[in-house]
């Protein structure tokens, strides 16, 4: 159960070991691991070995790198930490611009959009 948005990239290697090509032998890989119920941003970076725990949520934009623990909330660059997940979900509920939307039709939803927004 992970969703990742468009334009995040996965970038498994550091090609950084063209800079000496006297040792051909210095290209760097590793894996990212993204764990269960966890959500990226768009356009996101998850560098190499990169570990993303359940429960989390990347912030669009996020260049990450290292271990992300369980039940985060990470942005920026580089991306850390700035709370938990049920902090998050304590503030999306109070937040004055959240809709109950998800059992509406498609036109449903746009009517309460523009009425929501002084648009009708």
């Amino acid at each position: 159960h992970v969703s990742v948005s468009a334009g995040t990239e996965f970038i498994t290697h550091d090609a950084v070991g063209w800079l000496f090509p006297d040792r051909a032998d210095l290209g760097l890989f590793g894996s990212i691991k993204v764990g269960d119920n966890t959500y990226v941003g768009l356009k996101c970076l998850l560098l190499p070995n990169t570990t993303i725990g359940s429960n989390c949520v990347v912030g669009a934009g996020s260049v990450v790198r290292g271990e992300i623990p369980d039940d985060s909330v990470v942005m920026g660059n580089p991306a850390k930490v700035i709370m938990t997940t049920t902090m998050l979900k304590a503030l999306l509920r109070h937040h004055r611009h959240r809709l109950d939307t998800h059992l509406l039709n498609s036109k449903e939803k746009r009517e309460l959009l523009c009425k929501h927004f002084g648009m009708e």
